[in-house]
């Protein structure tokens, strides 16, 4: 998954308390944060299930990729593409599509889209405005704190790129300081993951 559940759950708590203020009146805050919760993961565990699926799918094609020379990324690419394309699913990672952020903007508008008629239905939670403005709001508040993620990302990897041995990414060491740099980094900011 592209965002850590810790983070997802961090941006859950964020935007039912700056929701909360104007947007929605709130009975329940932790409910609230709840349901946010759950309606990311899913989204975002949409692409996950669909790269499960293409990597079971070379899986029994192994043996014939490898006698006919057929590059496993490029077919991994290729599949993928097409079952994105046919279940018109949007694209979760950001960087993918030229945006800045972890999240496409797409992705940010189809979470938002998939929120408001869930916490509509919600008793927890009545809105104050036209939903499309909370909808609207939805989308400002989880791109500003994903802007504020990427910057923790950048510093953290910049930080480890100062080190004086090269560190190959994707190394245990590498794994170990990434995690450490971008949770001071996120402190920094502001962002406390470990507070419920």
């Amino acid at each position: 998954m592209l965002l850590a559940k810790e983070f997802v759950a961090y941006l859950s708590r964020q935007l039912t308390a700056k929701l909360g203020s104007n947007f929605i009146e709130i009975a329940n805050p932790a409910a609230v944060a709840e349901i946010i919760n759950n309606v990311v993961i899913e989204e975002l565990t949409v692409e996950d299930r669909l790269n499960d699926e293409v990597r079971n799918l070379l899986e029994e094609y192994s043996v014939y990729m490898s006698n006919n020379g057929i590059s496993y990324s490029e077919m991994f690419r290729k599949i993928k593409n097409q079952l994105v394309a046919q279940r018109k699913i949007v694209r979760a990672a950001g960087r993918d599509t030229g945006d800045a952020m972890k999240l496409s903007r797409d992705k940010i508008n189809e979470i938002s889209h998939k929120l408001i008629p869930v916490l509509k239905k919600s008793r927890e939670c009545r809105f104050r405005k036209d939903p499309n403005d909370v909808r609207l709001e939805l989308v400002r508040l989880v791109s500003d704190v994903l802007l504020n993620e990427d910057k923790a990302e950048k510093a953290a990897r910049a930080k480890i790129r100062t080190q004086k041995k090269e560190i190959p990414e994707g190394s245990e060491e590498w794994d170990l300081l990434h995690k450490r740099y971008y949770a001071e980094e996120l402190k920094n900011l502001g962002i406390d993951l470990t507070r419920g």
